[in-house]
């Protein structure tokens, strides 16, 4: 009798605090299978699980793509992009769709530095040296695409040529010799630089020192033996990385908000069963000029909140930014 008592009592508990127990579909959309992103999503579909949640993650391009497919996409209710995408779209006001994009898409949590990684070839001493280079710059429509050419902009660097092919065909091109460097930005550690670049193939991590971009973007370091083949510390600049969804109304806004919650009371959870860099979430980290959604806000349970490889579909999003820049 005791022990019935006590199940029906936790299964009170239980939907009280999550709702009830019918699973519920939601859909995260993270970047490529080999990033943090993706890897991120799969520890959050995980931890959904154990909520009732079934939490599909898509693998995508990146966060330009991401931005667009929270506000577009059917069955996307949120996504992970970098600061500085949202940044951007935020800043950018003489477009209809960025406008609608901006003043809609709200800030779920802010995450984890993501690190400029910036991969060349021994000759490749420094950021300036790209100067005439031949550099990947990541697929059109990632957040590796947008920061690296806001890098440029910043730092009046101009390479010979500019390539804009996803990170898996930029390594095999820096390893022929085709390139003489590659951008990444992620959180380390990165799978594909753990997995596919081994000391022989004559590659470094380039440092990034130049002013203008360190008084833009803020200083980071990857610690010496990140990868097997690091044997020094080296330091770069980051970007944050942000869950953000939709300024959904009706159902959508109660079920992010609701796995919002459960995020936020089981980070101690995903610090320990997920990514290394859930070590370094501070879910109340103040995210200058971004407001956290409403519908998060009423699920907070505790704390102080401060300031797929699919065919690449037509992104009016992207067509901006290319424009502008």
């Amino acid at each position: 009798m005791i022990r019935k008592l006590i199940l029906i009592l936790s299964l009170l508990i239980w939907t009280t605090t999550y709702g009830t127990a019918s699973a519920v579909d939601l859909g995260v959309i993270t970047g490529g299978t080999k990033g943090t992103y993706f890897q991120f999503g799969l520890n959050l579909m995980e931890l959904g699980k154990k909520y009732g949640y079934n939490l599909k993650v898509y693998n995508s391009r990146g966060s330009v793509e991401n931005v667009y497919a929270v506000y577009q996409r059917p069955k996307t209710q949120m996504g992970i992009v970098q600061s500085d995408v949202l940044a951007f779209v935020l800043k950018v006001k003489s477009n209809d769709v960025l406008k609608r994009i901006a003043r809609k898409t709200k800030m779920v949590f802010p995450l984890y530095n993501e690190e400029v990684h910036l991969l060349g070839k021994t000759d490749v001493k420094s950021f300036d040296d790209l100067e005439n280079r031949r550099v990947a710059v990541g697929k059109e429509g990632s957040g590796t695409y947008l920061t690296t050419k806001l890098l440029f902009e910043i730092s009046g660097i101009k390479p010979a040529q500019t390539l804009a092919v996803g990170t898996d065909k930029a390594l095999s091109m820096l390893k022929a010799g085709t390139i003489d460097a590659m951008f990444y930005v992620a959180g380390f550690p990165v799978a594909l630089f753990s997995e596919q670049v081994a000391a022989g193939d004559g590659l470094h991590i380039v440092p990034i020192g130049n002013k203008s971009i360190t008084e833009f973007y803020p200083g980071a370091r990857i610690p010496a033996g990140t990868y097997s083949w690091q044997n020094q510390a080296i330091s770069t600049v980051a970007v944050k990385a942000v869950l953000v969804s939709f300024d959904f109304r009706r159902n959508n806004c109660e079920y992010v908000g609701e796995f919002a919650g459960i995020v936020y009371d089981n980070l101690d959870w995903l610090q320990q069963n997920g990514h290394p860099k859930w070590n370094s979430v501070d879910l109340d980290y103040p995210l200058k000029g971004w407001e956290q959604y409403d519908c998060v806000k009423k699920y907070r349970r505790s704390g102080i909140f401060g300031e797929t490889n699919q065919p690449m579909e037509k992104n009016p999003l992207l067509n901006a930014i290319k424009e502008i820049l």
